[in-house]
């Protein structure tokens, strides 16, 4: 899902290079269609093509054999089957991947995205809504209107697409009812403020019949409005917006000591040799001296050009950073407000570090606060404190470094970003910058005389973070109170933050939910690397159940100052020693989210220390991790 906001997001296909091809005049509009499950997208997309003959012979005999194997309209042909090409598509009558065609008539040349319309794949008609001008939406006439066309509605317009088609499509099986229609097209409207809409052309048609898709239909004398095709043919987009020059440096070209040149592709307002360019992130400012291509040198290059800048001098740039015009640069901040589509099975919780990924650049990231999540049934903004899959949703978040943006509305390749997960590597949210906040802007770091390197220096010691982590009842305090006394003896400086300690003060307002977990671990983290700044050793005893959160704390300080301990005790001895009665009432359906019970607990895969409380007695187990310490220099400064 990386490419989710592509440039280009389209499949190789047989007729695209010389439909392309044709003459420019007519113009290429980009449009998807969208909506429920089984209301018909497949089926229309095809009627598109046989309408406007773009089926080779040898397509339709496959297509007449795979109708009767597949097909679901009897003895007709299906013309779903011409985008359906999975088999898995095909044997469940829905679409799962995006499938792009290209056809082309008199008047204009099509991209089109055929999206799934099951719930499941909602991330894959965002990556289709990425590159569209235009969405047509599908209704299926006896159903009306549903949950998941009005999340696809509001990704439509988030995603900055301006024009829509309300497709009413299967009017023939509900008699071609003007009533029907009007009371879809009416309650439509209704959600009408909650959209961005410029143009809504609602069109009665039969996708499986052809009714209005290519000419107006004789069964609905009550309709005339324009054919689909009429529409697509002749709906104005904006002028194209002379916007700011940004170029998003993918590689720095250097075969050799003669050349250095800077490669990407333009995502924005148009470059000449001799214009003068910043570095959004520093500042440095440079001539552009060359804009080199495979076919020679070219005069000028503008948006969606892959091309490689030289420039008259050699500045601080690399992958990742963003060449912008000087006199308009973007904004750069390390904070900011963003709409999200939440698209992985596990939800999305505030304080949890994911990566981002905007154009070139990736840098950590977490959602500092969700604002709000949208109510997919009445498009109000809901309080909640997590997003699920498929939820909307609009979050401040914190990153890990300043990154250069502008607001999606203004410039949507640099607009848009990604958060992945930083285990899995796997796409969990597609988000779309609305604005950088202004506390970003106002606060800043303070130079400070004595630093941490003084600190521990004065105490004679490598400061560092032992991180206990195990299930309750595992010893992590009992083991950790033992190391502390230990090294106290040893004339070591530390201090021990304790779960059930930290939870009566810093922590009193969390509860035990996934997200309050998260916080809780966030909040300790930072501590503990504020103990470390002071030049301590601190000692953390916390369940710390998630691998992502231990993450986050190792990441917060310097590389060989994190050390995690892995207090390993099975299930089922923990809940045999259950000193203070935890498991017995977590069984018993008293306490919620109890790791181990009703909340997972991830183990550690590569702990530093990994204890084994069944085989060794506490005194043990701590002079093995005070060994360690040794071994590791932090017996002495």
């Amino acid at each position: 899902m990386a490419e989710i906001f592509s440039a280009q997001a389209v499949a190789n296909d047989d007729g695209a290079a010389s439909i392309l091809a044709q003459s420019d005049d007519k113009g290429i509009l980009r449009f998807l269609t969208c909506g429920s499950v089984d209301d018909g997208k497949s089926t229309l997309i095809g009627r598109l093509l046989f309408d406007t003959k773009k089926l080779f012979e040898d397509q339709l005999v496959t297509l007449e054999k795979d109708s009767k194997k597949f097909g679901t309209v009897g003895d007709d042909i299906d013309l779903a089957l011409l985008v359906d090409g999975l088999e898995a598509e095909r044997e469940q009558g829905i679409t799962i991947d995006v499938a792009y065609r290209f056809f082309a008539t008199e008047k204009r040349k099509f991209i089109v995205a055929d999206t799934p319309g099951h719930e499941q794949y909602t991330r894959n008609m965002a990556t289709g809504a990425s590159t569209a001008d235009l969405a047509v939406l599908l209704i299926d006439a006896r159903k009306g209107i549903l949950t998941q066309t009005r999340r696809h509605a509001t990704i439509a317009s988030l995603l900055g697409i301006r024009h829509v088609v309300l497709a009413i499509n299967k009017i023939d099986l509900v008699g071609y009812d003007r009533g029907v229609y009007e009371k879809i097209v009416a309650a439509f409207d209704a959600d009408a403020a909650h959209y961005n809409f410029a143009s809504r052309v609602a069109i009665p048609l039969s996708a499986r019949h052809g009714d209005n898709v290519s000419g107006l239909s004789p069964n609905m004398e009550w309709y005339r409005g324009p054919t689909l095709i009429e529409h697509l043919e002749n709906v104005e987009l904006e002028p194209g917006i002379d916007r700011p020059f940004r170029f998003p440096v993918q590689w720095v070209n250097r075969p050799d000591l003669t050349f250095r040149g800077y490669a990407g592709t333009v995502a924005g307002g148009t470059v000449r040799p001799g214009d003068e360019l910043v570095v959004a992130r520093s500042g440095q400012l440079a001539k552009v001296e060359r804009i080199v291509t495979h076919d020679g040198d070219l005069d000028a290059a503008g948006t969606d050009e892959a091309v490689t800048l030289t420039l008259d001098r050699e500045i601080d740039v690399s992958r990742g950073d963003v060449l912008v015009a000087a006199e308009a640069r973007p904004e750069v901040s390390d904070q900011l407000a963003a709409h999200l589509i939440w698209m992985a099975e596990e939800p999305m919780l505030p304080g949890r570090p994911y990566l981002m990924k905007i154009g070139t650049r990736t840098v950590g990231a977490a959602v500092t606060e969700l604002k709000h999540r949208v109510e997919a049934e009445t498009l109000k903004p809901l309080a909640a404190k997590t997003l699920a899959l498929n939820d909307i949703g609009f979050a401040n978040l914190s990153l890990a470094e300043p990154i250069a943006f502008d607001p999606y509305e203004d410039n949507r390749a640099t607009g848009a970003f990604i958060l992945i997960d930083r285990f899995t590597n796997q796409t969990v949210a597609a988000g779309m910058i609305r604005f950088g906040l202004r506390r970003a802007t106002n606060i800043h770091r303070q130079a400070l005389d004595i630093d941490k390197a003084a600190r521990s220096a004065a105490k004679g010691q490598k400061p560092g973070i032992l991180w206990f982590t195990g299930l309750s009842g595992a010893g992590k305090s009992t083991i950790a109170n033992l190391v502390e006394k230990k090294l106290h003896l040893m004339g070591r400086h530390t201090y021990l933050l304790d779960g059930d300690n930290v939870r009566h003060g810093l922590n009193r307002d969390l509860g035990f939910t996934d997200a309050d977990r998260v916080e809780n671990i966030r909040r300790v983290a930072e501590t503990a690397k504020l103990f470390v700044d002071a030049g301590l050793i601190v000692l953390v005893s916390f369940i710390s159940p998630f691998r992502s959160e231990r993450q986050l704390a190792r990441d917060l300080v310097q590389e060989g100052e994190f050390i995690e301990i892995f207090v390993d005790t099975p299930l089922s001895v923990a809940e045999e020693r259950d000193v203070k009665g935890l498991y017995k009432k977590a069984r018993e359906g008293l306490i919620k989210n109890f790791t181990g019970i009703d909340s997972p607990y991830e183990a550690p895969l590569s702990p530093d220390i990994h204890l084994d409380t069944k085989s060794g007695d506490s005194e043990a187990l701590a002079d093995q991790i005070v060994a360690y310490l040794v071994a590791k220099g932090y017996s002495a400064g």
